[in-house]
């Protein structure tokens, strides 16, 4: 690797950014170099002074064409995603984008197109790429551990009422919360068992009820090889912040539950008919990891790689909670269009 460190600007100075900015003190190969931030709070002096950004300010704009800036990483409000991504890539900077990519599969097309032009790097930050007990599920999963899938659920349940963001930005006609927040369940079910074909979704409102949108959404979804899959979403319950995945395949159980640092895994006895005491793997479990996900995107900076997560991956989660979406407020099933290559 080169010993010149990168130069990286913090583009949103919100909650998620603080994960941000310790991830880039925590690489070697890293200098936060800008914090930006147009909030009227002292949330941009305050990072400042924390993360001893070298300078703060409130446009992005000022950032784009300073040829200080090696890296940007974007954690502002979903709705300005493909704006200030695209004005990073055209001006030849690396973006590391928070999740979701967009509110829209336009404004993914959108940055995809730039990224292609450009021929700069885009990385969409799905976390839970990078949280262990979810990485070390898949590999069991790959590894046969637990026969075939037959059927396999995530949730994403969250309270929102408040955490209504920065001037209330999540609270928008455009946010629904299948997208902002669901994208972690359908991004982790798609990487575990390949982009479902068909989804058919129910969907209520009667927590937020002064919100926009809908606050409950229940989706089933059609993935390849004849397995099933489920997602729970919701921005109104009322209990902790819960993430809960199960892998159910034809010998054996995988259960993560939330924040647990214990994966249970049943498996099937010497004679293939009933199922094993549960097994706990023991894997530290660290919710938004990511300083994983900076290193992993400044590693294919240095080593001129692709980006780990590309662009594609991001549009389609994308693409996956719109159809759900859609789904919900048809009442019938629907088929999911995918991002091409």
């Amino acid at each position: 690797m080169s010993e010149k460190k990168l130069n990286v600007a913090m583009i949103g100075c919100g909650v998620i950014a603080d994960f941000h900015l310790k991830g880039v003190l925590a690489n070697p190969h890293c200098e936060l170099y800008a914090v930006c931030d147009n909030a009227t709070d002292d949330r941009l002096e305050r990072r400042r002074k924390e993360y001893k950004a070298q300078i703060a300010v409130t446009d992005y704009r000022e950032l784009v064409n300073d040829p200080n800036v090696d890296m940007a990483i974007v954690t502002t409000p979903d709705n300005t995603h493909c704006e200030m991504t695209c004005a990073f890539l055209r001006a030849g900077v690396p973006v590391l984008l928070e999740k979701p990519m967009a509110l829209t599969n336009e404004d993914c097309a959108e940055m995809r197109r730039v990224e292609k032009e450009t021929g700069t790097r885009l990385m969409v930050g799905q976390v839970g790429r990078y949280n262990p007990p979810r990485v070390r599920a898949k590999q069991l999963v790959d590894e046969g551990t637990i026969g075939e899938l037959v059927f396999i659920e995530c949730e994403y349940a969250h309270s929102y009422r408040r955490a209504r963001g920065y001037n209330d930005w999540r609270v928008s006609p455009d946010r629904e919360g299948m997208i902002g927040g669901g994208c972690h369940a359908v991004d982790f079910l798609r990487w575990v068992a390949g982009n479902p074909t068909e989804v058919m979704a129910y969907s209520n409102h009667k927590y937020l009820t002064d919100w926009p949108v809908d606050d409950t959404t229940i989706a089933i979804y059609k993935f390849p090889n004849n397995v099933i899959g489920k997602i729970f979403c919701s921005i109104g319950v009322k209990r902790d912040k819960a993430n809960r995945v199960c892998l159910y395949g034809t010998e054996g159980t995988i259960i993560i539950e939330g924040h647990s640092n214990e994966i249970k895994m049943y498996q099937v006895d010497k004679n293939g008919n009933n199922f094993t005491a549960p097994k706990l793997v023991s894997v530290q479990n660290i919710g938004h990891n990511m300083a994983a996900e900076i290193t992993d995107f400044v590693n294919a900076i240095v080593e001129d790689r692709p980006a780990p997560i590309s662009s594609i991956e991001g549009a389609s989660t994308v693409a996956v909670c719109r159809a759900t979406v859609e789904s919900a407020k048809l009442g019938k099933p629907v088929q999911i269009v995918y991002p091409e290559n």
